[in-house]
């Protein structure tokens, strides 16, 4: 399911976005699929997991994602983390961590949190050099322009 998430992220990339990506799934079945679309869009809270949390959502007819696991390119930052959490998420599986804005794990473990009622687990690491690799190479070509 990584690589479904590391295929949308090159689709943002294709299109000038941030390259990162996301899927919802349930079981085995992949429900929706989803990429940054802030420059597309204008829209500041239109990351990967934001549209696919939507989508999936709308697929299902109601906003708890019971069951499902969110697979996402890069570490969410704390509005995903947080949308995750309203959502309830059954998990989720990253690929690179965020040093600068990571919320599940790196600079805050929103998942984890028992203050909150709702938690959910979490696996990092997942493909995370292809995921690093699709990043620097994409600011590294926005950097020469």
């Amino acid at each position: 399911m990584m690589r479904l998430a590391l295929r949308e992220a090159e689709r943002a990339a294709e299109k000038g976005e941030v390259p990162i990506g996301a899927v919802v799934v349930r079981g085995e079945e992949l429900l929706v699929s989803a990429h940054n679309e802030r420059e597309t869009t204008g829209d500041p809270t239109a990351h990967a997991e934001l549209l696919a949390i939507r989508r999936a959502a709308h697929k299902l007819g109601g906003w708890r994602l019971t069951g499902c696991t969110l697979y996402v390119t890069l570490e969410p930052c704390p509005m995903c983390a947080g949308a995750l959490y309203a959502a309830r998420i059954d998990r989720l599986v990253y690929a690179a961590p965020d040093p600068k804005a990571g919320a599940a794990g790196t600079l805050y473990d929103l998942p984890t949190d028992t203050r909150l009622n709702h938690t959910y687990p979490y696996t990092s690491g997942v493909l995370q050099t292809e995921s690093a690799t699709l990043l620097r190479d994409f600011f590294r070509q926005r950097r020469i322009k």
